[in-house]
C-alpha cells in the first residue's frame, strides 16, 4: 500500500567527529521523526565516548546503525558511507548539533515531492537565539563576492555570498547549509554522493552546485524551521576545522569559478593569506584548553 504524499519515509545519515552531548539530542530526535526509516550514526573515530553511549541507547531499534570508522575519512567520505545502509527514497544530511523536530523532516519531503524540479531541499537554519545562519541561503562563493564580503564598506547587499531570506515558502539558492539537506536518493547516487577529495568544508557547496549541473534546483524551505548549535566538533580542534574550511573554500573556487593560471595563483595566495591573517588567529582564540 502506497504512502500519501509527504509521508513517504527517509533514511537520516549524521556524522560525528567529537560532537560531544548534543548528539544525543540530535540523534533522539531524528529517531523521533514521522516517517524516519533509519538513522545511521557514522563516527570519525571521535574520542568522546558519545556515538557509542547513542548506540547502546538505540541496541534494540533496528532502524538505527553505528558505523564506527578507526579514523577520521572526512565528513564528505562518511555522508557516502552512511547513505549507503538505508533504501529509502530520500536522504536526510542531518549535523550532530541540528536539532529537528517531530514533523520538520517529513514537512521536507511533502515540499520537495510537490516541487519536482528541487533536487536539493534545505531548511530555514537558525542558532540558538534565533537568528539566521549566514549559510543557510547562499550564492555561489567567487573571488569577487569574497572579497565584496570582507570589505569594510559593503554597499549592494546583492553583490555578495550571502542571500537574503525571501518573503516566500520556497526559495531557489545556489547553496543551503550543510547542516541539513534533503536529496532524492536517485539523484544523490547519481553524482556518487559527495565529491570525497574535500575533507571538511566546501563538499556542500560543491555538491549544489553538481545537483544544478544536472538541471535540477536548490531552494531552501523558508517555513521550515531548525535550530543549528554550531561548534561541537569547530571547539575540539579549531586550527584544523579553519585549515580546512580554507582549504575547502579554494578547492571549490578552483573546481568550479578561476580558470585562469593567474586567476588560479591568486586564488591560492588569497586562501592563504586569509587563513594566516583571519581564520588562525580566530581559531587560535577560541580554542579550548
Amino acid at each position: 500500500m502506497s504512502l500519501p504524499a509527504g509521508d513517504e519515509p527517509f533514511d537520516v545519515v549524521v556524522v560525528a567527529c567529537d560532537s560531544g552531548a548534543l548528539l544525543s539530542d540530535c540523534i533522539a530526535r531524528a529517531m523521533a521523526a514521522e516517517h524516519c526509516a533509519s538513522v545511521t550514526l557514522y563516527d570519525n573515530a571521535s574520542q568522546d565516548g558519545w556515538p557509542q553511549r547513542v548506540a547502546d541507547r538505540y541496541r534494540a531499534d533496528a532502524r538505527f546503525s553505528l558505523l564506527p570508522g578507526v579514523r577520521n575519512i572526512g565528513f564528505g567520505s562518511a555522508c557516502n558511507r552512511g547513505s549507503a545502509v538505508g533504501s529509502a527514497a530520500w536522504i536526510v544530511l542531518l549535523n550532530p548539533d541540528c536539532l529537528v523536530e517531530a514533523g520538520t523532516l517529513s514537512s521536507l519531503v511533502r515540499i520537495a515531492i510537490a516541487n519536482p524540479g528541487i533536487g536539493l531541499l534545505g531548511a530555514d537554519v537558525r542558532d540558538a537565539l534565533g537568528r539566521e545562519e549566514p549559510a543557510a541561503r547562499r550564492r555561489d562563493p567567487t573571488p569577487a563576492r569574497l572579497l565584496h564580503d570582507h570589505l569594510p564598506w559593503r554597499g549592494d547587499a546583492d553583490a555578495g555570498v550571502r542571500c537574503p531570506r525571501e518573503a516566500t515558502a520556497l526559495q531557489r539558492v545556489d547553496a543551503c547549509s550543510g547542516a541539513l539537506m534533503l536529496l532524492p536518493r536517485r539523484v544523490y547516487q547519481q553524482l556518487s554522493g559527495f565529491d570525497e577529495s574535500y575533507f571538511l568544508h566546501g563538499e556542500d557547496l560543491d555538491l549544489c552546485a553538481r545537483v544544478r549541473a544536472l538541471g535540477l534546483e536548490v531552494a531552501v524551505a523558508n517555513e521550515v524551521r531548525v535550530e543549528h548549535r554550531q561548534g561541537g566538533s569547530s571547539r575540539a580542534r579549531p586550527v584544523f576545522v579553519a585549515w580546512h574550511k580554507h582549504i575547502g573554500l579554494g578547492r571549490f573556487l578552483l573546481r568550479h569559478k578561476v580558470r585562469s593560471l593567474p586567476g588560479r595563483a591568486l586564488v591560492v595566495l588569497g586562501i592563504t593569506a586569509a587563513f594566516l591573517l583571519r581564520g588562525l588567529p580566530r581559531a587560535l582564540a577560541s580554542r579550548v584548553y
